[in-house]
This record gives C-alpha cells, structure tokens and sequence, in this order.
C-alpha cells in the first residue's frame, strides 16, 4: 500500500496504485503525487490579487449551487445508478467549494436548496449547460491568475468540469 496526496484538494489516497483521478475533488491523476513529493495548493499560504479573489468568490457561487442542483437532479433520478453519479458529482463540487474556502480563508457560506426537472433527460441537459459554463469560466480564470497555484487549481477545475460534460453525454 502507498500514501497518494492530490495536489489540488490536499486529500490522501491509500492503494496499491495511484488512481485515475483524485476520488474526492477530480483532479487528473498528474495532479496526484506520492505522499513526500505532493505540494498540496490548499497547504501553501499565498497572496491572492484582487482579480482571482473575485474569481475565486465567483467559483465558490458557482460551485455550492452545482451541488445543490445535483443533489436535487439525484432526488429525482429514475435509476440508482443516475442518483449515484448525480450524488458523487454533488460531492465533488462541494469539494471544489471547500478548496475555494481554505484558499480564501473564509467560512463555508450556507447552501441553498435548488430546483430542478423531474426528468432524467432535462437533468442531462442541465447539467451540461452548467459544466459548459464553468470550463469556459474556469479556462477566462486560468488566463487572469497571476499566482502559479491559482492559476493551476482553476486549471484543474477546467479538466475536472469538461469530465463531467464526457459522462453525462454517456447517458443522451
């Protein structure tokens, strides 16, 4: 067994092989280093500029309402294998929020409930609407960082958030 760190949520991994992606925020697997080679984003105090506070703040909105429309769409899932993508999805979202928290050093703000469709396919829609417009967010946030680990977390996100649009596309 070995101790696997993702670089971008700061959270460990125990297996015999590094996984694919990081199981809890979705980091691509170049993200996910052995326990004394990792440097976790979310464990380095740095000075963030005004623009990427702004676009943190902004993924943070973005990332809290994601989890709870896909908590919602998982409520309403026709199938349990369509309630658990839509479960973990929420999961790794809220995650994305956590890591915009630590890096801020602010409070996790409170969660609202959404609405969504009662159909599955409606949901699908959705959701790719939604990921669509967090990987051209996330690609414009990239540009404008100035902070190497800002600018790599949001790089992150991109590749995490057009996964999503692949899986979901799976199910049209």
């Amino acid at each position: 067994m070995k101790l696997y760190i993702c670089e971008i949520c700061g959270d460990a991994y125990i297996g015999g092989e590094k996984p694919t992606d990081c199981p809890f925020c979705g980091a691509r697997n170049n993200f996910i280093k052995l326990a004394d080679e990792a440097k976790p984003i979310v464990n380095e105090k740095i000075e963030i500029s005004e623009i990427s506070k702004k676009n943190l703040l902004e993924t943070l909105a973005l990332e809290t309402r994601a989890n709870a429309m896909y908590l919602c769409m998982a409520g309403k899932a026709s199938e349990y294998k369509i309630k658990a993508m839509y479960k973990r999805l929420a999961k790794v979202e809220l995650e994305h929020a956590v890591i915009v928290t630590k890096l801020l050093g602010i409070a996790m703000p409170e969660i609202k409930s959404e609405t969504c469709a009662d159909e599955n396919s409606e949901n699908f829609q959705k959701t790719i609407e939604l990921e669509d417009h967090a990987v051209e967010l996330y690609k414009k946030f990239t540009s404008e960082a100035t902070e190497p680990n800002i600018r790599k977390f949001f790089g992150a996100l991109m590749q995490v958030e057009a996964g999503h649009i692949e899986l979901i596309k799976n199910y049209l």
